[in-house]
């Protein structure tokens, strides 16, 4: 009967496990999968306990909101279609893909595309 050494074996068990297991996928290493950051912001909570809400909002062609504020700040992505927000005086038109910072100031919001533009709004709102 042959005898291997307990540390011979382990360590001939870790070298097949490694040339023949599945290869580990390094980050360096392209998988197809892409990541990009949209928005980055760095932001003081007004409570410890927050209550966020996602929301998703369809605009038909033309459609503009009145006046209004949002219970918290947060961000906001366009997925389809062209929006102006005029917000704290100033205006800024997003397309689809885009995300902007709301602050919870009074804005309005009019969907100048032809089309009907979609938005998700992140919010983030002290708890009540």
């Amino acid at each position: 009967m042959l005898k291997i050494p307990t540390t011979g074996l382990i360590t001939a068990a870790l070298a097949a496990l490694f040339l023949a297991g599945p290869h580990t996928v390094f980050a360096e290493q392209k998988t197809g999968f892409n990541r990009t950051v949209l928005l980055e912001k760095k932001l003081e909570l007004p409570s410890p306990s927050i209550d966020t809400k996602m929301i998703r909002v369809e605009f038909p062609p033309a459609f503009k909101t009145p006046w209004h504020t949002h219970e918290g700040p947060g961000p906001r992505y366009v997925v389809k279609g062209t929006l102006k927000v005029v917000e704290g005086g100033k205006t800024n038109t997003y397309s689809a893909g885009q995300v902007f910072w709301e602050t919870g100031e009074l804005m309005s919001v009019e969907n100048v595309g032809d089309n009907v533009a979609e938005l998700i709004i992140f919010e983030l709102a002290p708890v009540k």
